[in-house]
């Protein structure tokens, strides 16, 4: 079951990915492929440190030099999603929160529940810090809205621990990718977006 919580929340990630190539096409009028491979050094350095703060200015200068994004609009859209856009953290979070709740809990995986963990999961991305496995402190936030027993909450996170640190990985790098995406559609919004 473990296996599959970590291959779902992976799955969404890819997802979520997808859809972000599809905004530099559709928006942009860029080529995925070309944006996957100016993007990808910044994107691995983010799966290998977990942090969204680390990898700043390695996005910065791909997203200035190779992407052709002006150095004003980077300046601005990056360092505030590095701290705001953590799409794959509230993906994560969303995730995580229903599947302890599904095996320690399931009489509390009621549909009202459900919507208070999605809101709370976006709230507490935004408020999450760029650092390695901040989603996870933050999950105790996110249970604790839905009145998980405080007694099972430690069973709770002690579940999913283990896969925690390559999905922490992973949802870095759709948080990279999506700074990278948005500031791409901010500088074509301004035309300042150059070849």
């Amino acid at each position: 079951k473990l296996l599959q919580y970590a291959f779902c929340v992976v799955g969404g990630l890819i997802l979520m990915i997808g859809f972000y190539l599809i905004l530099v096409k559709v928006y942009t009028k860029k080529s995925p492929l070309w944006f996957l491979s100016k993007i990808s050094p910044a994107q691995l350095l983010a799966f290998s440190t977990s942090s969204s703060a680390a990898t700043l200015p390695v996005t910065m200068e791909r997203v200035e030099e190779h992407i052709g994004v002006d150095k004003e609009v980077s300046g601005f859209v990056l360092p505030v999603g590095a701290t705001v856009n953590m799409d794959g953290t509230s993906l994560y979070q969303g995730i995580a929160a229903v599947f302890i709740m599904q095996v320690i809990w399931p009489e509390g995986a009621t549909f009202t529940n459900q919507l208070v963990i999605i809101f709370t999961a976006v709230l507490a991305s935004i408020g999450s810090a760029a650092v390695p496995s901040a989603g996870i402190v933050m999950l105790v936030v996110v249970l604790e809205t839905i009145n998980f027993p405080a007694e099972l909450l430690p069973i709770g996170i002690a579940l999913i621990f283990a896969v925690d640190r390559p999905l922490d990985m992973c949802r870095t790098v759709v948080n990279v990718t999506g700074d990278a995406t948005v500031s791409m559609m901010v500088a074509k919004s301004l035309d300042k977006l150059h070849d």
